[in-house]
């Protein structure tokens, strides 16, 4: 069994416009460079930088769980500014445990793929991982994990239960819910919901809205397979987050993606652009509502 842990920069394209690409490419370079050490102080192998972000395996899933907290604390403890202005670096990671294939010190399989996609997921200073994970730690560092539900990721016939590991420990809900936001400086985030001849936009800070088959609901979506009150969506810890609450399911659909996040019973954060389906899989004739995030 081998633990594999994908580390990605957040934000990245803004800062390359920023402060254009020689300064850019000379910080993501030392950048990188200084996780690559830490990784490694806690027993992982850096199998291949990737740009702007890090593919690293490690022979324990504890050890792996405990760098990426590191990586993550140090940030937040002492944020990095790249130029000294702008907003403060974050990471997007995820973490998988399982069997991989090695060739020639580059490792592939199932397990790259779902921690890959585990950390495209993953929203800013937020670190995913899955039930393997969470059934190699040990007690303390199990209780750090909160269990999302299952999630279909892509390339996957199967759903995999997916955890969030709250890092942040002494901190309110709001901090810890779906990965805390530094872009205090950032411009004020807008969530657009399209569906028909309605379109709704909910504003950072604003008050939970509902989308369901109910009268009262913000979006108003007429089909037997949609829950009264199906979802609700809402900003919590500087995301747009969604929470099904609906009898059949939501399916989310990120930009081009042809697989889905299934929610039961369980949340995601909205970022980008993409469709959600309410009731059932996206097809002819679904309840479809298109949704884009921006400032």
């Amino acid at each position: 069994m081998t633990t594999v842990v994908f580390a990605d920069l957040v934000g990245s394209t803004s800062m390359f416009e920023r402060l254009g690409d020689e300064t850019a490419s000379r910080f993501v370079t030392q950048l990188v460079g200084a996780l690559s050490q830490i990784f490694e102080q806690n027993n992982g192998r850096v199998v291949k930088l990737l740009g702007d972000g890090l593919f690293v395996v490690f022979p324990q899933e504890g050890d792996a769980l405990a760098a990426c907290i590191s990586i993550q604390k140090r940030f937040l403890d002492q944020p990095i500014r790249p130029g000294g202005s702008g907003a403060p670096v974050q990471m997007q990671m995820g973490i998988e445990s399982g069997e991989v294939v090695e060739i020639d010190g580059d490792c592939f399989g199932d397990t790259v793929n779902s921690a890959a996609r585990l950390a495209d997921l993953a929203g800013a200073a937020q670190i995913l991982t899955t039930q393997n994970v969470w059934a190699a730690l040990g007690p303390l560092q199990r209780a750090s994990l909160r269990s999302l539900g299952p999630m279909h990721l892509r390339g996957k016939s199967e759903a995999s239960h997916v955890y969030r590991v709250e890092w942040q420990s002494g901190r309110d809900e709001d901090a810890t819910m779906m990965g805390r936001s530094m872009l205090s400086d950032a411009a004020p985030q807008v969530l657009k919901l399209v569906t028909g001849d309605q379109t709704v936009e909910l504003q950072a800070k604003s008050a939970k809205i509902s989308l369901g088959r109910g009268l009262d609901a913000a979006l108003t979506l007429n089909d037997p397979r949609v829950s009264r009150m199906h979802a609700t969506l809402e900003w919590r810890g500087g995301q747009f987050v969604l929470s099904d609450a609906s009898s059949y399911g939501t399916w989310v659909y990120f930009g081009n993606q042809s697989e889905a996040v299934v929610l039961r019973r369980t949340e995601c954060y909205l970022v980008g652009s993409g469709q959600i389906s309410a009731g059932c899989e996206r097809k002819d004739g679904s309840p479809l509502v298109s949704f884009s995030v921006g400032s």
